[in-house]
Parts: structure tokens; sequence; C-alpha cells
């Protein structure tokens, strides 16, 4: 499979603040090792610019910015040209393996191990090909979901968006004995553009994008967080305050050359 070199990134997020308030936002790539990027990050409120500062993520080496804001219009802005080498597929690390195989808030695998057990067996191969053809037919792409909307939530409901897919093939790999988490991407070839979601599964000890929604060619997605589930890898999270409104979030993501294929069978990898 083509796996392009790098390509452009870029989002901007508007908001109005009524009272003072403090943000996280988990926006930049997830650059070191293999992935190199020339970025630019800049917050403004009413026009002047404020601090953000760099908190490293929990996972993976990712990076958030911890923003305090005032009442006024606050904008979020975001570039970067990302450069990929050719890397080794990353092991699991006994760490990653415990934290990956146990439930969290919105991948509830203890209470799916019953349905799990019965669905999927085999090879690891042979569990996320059965888990993904299974959530791929099982829902149906629509906004159906909220906030507290979990993975076993959305299996009953049978509908969802990419965050839902994601949150059952996760809690479902899991649930058959694989270590599993989530990952925020950029998404070149995604329509229409958004930030999206996908599942990271581990194949035979060696971590594998999967992603049930089929919207984008994995070989072209961009790492920006990793996490349990969505409540560590949320673009944007309010810590303190309230009173907000968000006014407007343009995302671009673009591949550098031609999009490749995707190949559902194919094992890919994020680097």
């Amino acid at each position: 499979m083509n796996t392009p070199d790098g390509g452009s990134v870029a989002c901007t997020l508007e908001y109005t603040v009524d009272t003072t308030s403090e943000f996280v936002f988990q926006i930049a790539v997830t650059a070191g090792g293999p992935v190199h990027a020339d970025e630019e990050l800049s917050v403004t409120l009413d026009g002047a610019e404020i601090e953000a500062e760099v908190i490293p993520a929990s996972h993976h080496g990712g990076r958030q910015h911890l923003v305090r804001a005032e009442p006024g219009a606050l904008r979020v802005h975001y570039a970067a040209t990302v450069r990929r080498d050719a890397a080794t597929p990353r092991r699991v690390s006994a760490p990653a393996r415990v934290q990956a195989l146990r439930p969290s808030r919105y991948c509830p695998s203890d209470r799916m191990a019953g349905f799990a057990a019965r669905q999927f067996g085999g090879t690891d191969a042979e569990i996320v090909r059965d888990v993904t053809d299974f959530v791929r037919g099982h829902l149906r792409y629509r906004p159906v979901s909220d906030a507290s909307t979990d993975a076993a939530d959305t299996l009953l409901a049978g509908a969802g968006v990419c965050r839902d897919y994601a949150h059952l093939v996760t809690a479902l790999t899991r649930a058959s004995g694989l270590p599993a988490r989530v990952a925020a991407v950029y998404a070149p070839g995604l329509s229409p553009m958004d930030f999206h979601l996908v599942s990271e599964v581990a194949v035979d000890g060696v971590w594998r994008i999967v992603d049930a929604t089929g919207l984008a060619p994995r070989a072209s997605m961009i790492r920006i967080a990793t996490g349990r589930d969505a409540a560590d890898v949320a673009f944007s999270t309010l810590l303190t305050g309230g009173g907000l409104t968000m006014t407007r979030m343009e995302i671009l993501a673009v591949a550098d050359g031609d999009l490749p294929g995707d190949d559902p069978s194919a094992q890919v990898s994020l680097r």
C-alpha cells in the first residue's frame, strides 16, 4: 500500500467566551520519531495574543495546550506541514498493553465480555477482521449520539458517528482480549472534513489502525492524540468556567501526492 510521506493540516476554532474559563486543546500533531512537523499555533482573545501553555499528554507523546481566557472572542489557529520517515510499526509496550485492556468511560469492555465471547474468536487478525465487519454492518452512520453515549449504548442504538464506531470497535476488541485504544487524527480524504477518531488494536504485538467507517484512507492519517477513549483525546475540553459558544470550526487535511487506496484487509499502522 502506498503511504504518503506527509501532508498539510490546519484548524481554526472560534468561541464566544462569556465567563472566565480554562480550556485544554488537543489539535497539534504528535511529532517525534519518524514524524516531523513545521508548525505554528496562535491563540487570541479579542484580537490580542494570549498564552497557550504546552502540557505533555499522558499517552504516546502527544501535546495539549492549556489556555486561560477572560470573556471575549477567543480564536485558536493551528497549522503544520508534516513529514514522515519510514518506520517500523510500533510495538505494544507492557504498560500500554495493561492500560489498553482496562475498561474505560466510553468503552465498558467488562459489560460486553459475554457478547464478545459469543461473537468473536480466533487469531488476533481474525478477531479484528470480524469485529470490524460486525461494526461496519451493524451501525448506520447517523448523528444520534451525544456526549454521554458509550459503546454499549451505540451497540443498542445501531447508529452513530466516527467516535461511536471507534468506541464500539475498541470495546469489543478489548472484551475479546486484545489491547485497544483510540486515536484522534487528521484524515486527508475525509468528507465532510472534520477531526476523525479511529481505533488502534494490538495485532500480534503491533499497533494497527482500525476504522470501521471506511471514510478515509488509513495510510494518510496523521496522529493528533492517543488515549483510552474520547475523554482522553477531545480536541477541546472546558476545564473551569462556562458560558461559551463555538462560533466557527474549520479543519484542513491534505496528503502529499495522490490519496492512497485502502484495502480493508491490509494491516496499517499510524506513525
